[in-house]
C-alpha cells in the first residue's frame, strides 16, 4: 500500500451511513466501503436499501442495511448499538438522512405567511432531530474508544438566505451547521472528530422519486459559478477526506462543495 493509499485508507473501520441508500448518501458509503470499511446503511426506503446493498457489494465489499426512521431517536439508538454489538466499535458516522418538503420562497406558496406547518415539523424531524439522534448514538461508543469520525450533511442553504429553499430545509440545516461546532468542541476531549459537509446544488432525488426537470436543472446551473449542478460522485473525495486519517487535525469545520455557488447569491423577481 502506497503512502497516500495508507493516508486515506479506512481499511476494516466499522462505519454507518444514514440516507445511504440513494443520492448524496450512497456516494458516501459507496466511497467507505471501496477503501476498505464495513459500512451499514440505514435508509426508510426499503426498496432502495435492497437495492443499494447490493449494488455496493457486487466488488466484494463488505455492506450491511438496516431499515430505519431518524427521527426515533430510540431507532436510531438501537441500530446504532446492534452495529457495535455485531462489529465491536464504531469508527465513522455519516449523519446523512434527509427529506425535502415545503416550497421555496421564490414561490407565493413557500411565503413565510404561507407555510405548511405540517411539512415543516416533518422536516425538522428528519433533517435536524435525526442528525442529532445519529451523532449523540455514535458518540456514546466513540467516546469509550476515543476516537472516532463523524460527519454531518448541512448544506450551502444553512449558510446564507437561499430563496429557492424552503424555510424548513434552511433553517434545520442551519441549526446543523451550528450543532456541529457545539459537538466538536464538547466531543474533542475524546479524540472524536466532528464535521460538516455543505453541499451545493448536486443532482438528487431529495425532492422525489423522479429525475430532476430539465427547468429546475437549468434554474440552479444558472447561479452556480461553475455552470453546472455536481454530481452525487463529486462528494466522495471530501467525504473520504473527513472519515479517514487523512483529516485526523480537522473537527468543527464546515466545508462547502457548492461549486462556487456561495460566491454569489440568486435575487428574488419582483412582486407585481
Amino acid at each position: 500500500m502506497s503512502v497516500v493509499d495508507d493516508l486515506f485508507s479506512v481499511r476494516d473501520k466499522v462505519a454507518l451511513v444514514t440516507g445511504g441508500a440513494s443520492g448524496l448518501g450512497y456516494a458516501f458509503a459507496s466511497i467507505l466501503a471501496d477503501a476498505g470499511a464495513s459500512v451499514t446503511i440505514a435508509d426508510w426506503d426499503a426498496d432502495a436499501l435492497k437495492n443499494a446493498v447490493s449494488g455496493l457489494s457486487e466488488n466484494g465489499n463488505t455492506v450491511h442495511g438496516i431499515r430505519l426512521d431518524v427521527s426515533d431517536a430510540a431507532a436510531v439508538r438501537s441500530a446504532v448499538d446492534k452495529i457495535v454489538d455485531d462489529r465491536g466499535r464504531i469508527d465513522i458516522a455519516f449523519a446523512n438522512a434527509g427529506i425535502a418538503r415545503g416550497r421555496p420562497p421564490l414561490l407565493p406558496e413557500g411565503w413565510l405567511d404561507d407555510m405548511d406547518m405540517a411539512a415543516y415539523q416533518a422536516l425538522i424531524d428528519v433533517n435536524l432531530h435525526g442528525v442529532v439522534y445519529t451523532v449523540q448514538a455514535a458518540a456514546r461508543h466513540m467516546k469509550r474508544q476515543r476516537s472516532g469520525s463523524i460527519v454531518t450533511t448541512a448544506s450551502t442553504a444553512g449558510m446564507r438566505n437561499d430563496p429557492y429553499t424552503p424555510y424548513s430545509y434552511a433553517i434545520a440545516k442551519a441549526a446543523v451547521v451550528n450543532f456541529t461546532k457545539q459537538a466538536a468542541h464538547d466531543l474533542a476531549r475524546w479524540g472524536v472528530r466532528v464535521n460538516a459537509i455543505a453541499p451545493g446544488p448536486f443532482k438528487t432525488h431529495l425532492g422525489g422519486k423522479q429525475p430532476m426537470s430539465a427547468e429546475a436543472d437549468a434554474m440552479w446551473s444558472a447561479v452556480i459559478p461553475l455552470g453546472r449542478m455536481g454530481d452525487p460522485k463529486e462528494i466522495r473525495g471530501l467525504a473520504l477526506l473527513l472519515a479517514s486519517n487523512a483529516g485526523s487535525f480537522m473537527t468543527g469545520g464546515v466545508y462547502p462543495i457548492d461549486g462556487g455557488a456561495l460566491l454569489q447569491g440568486p435575487s428574488l423577481p419582483p412582486i407585481e
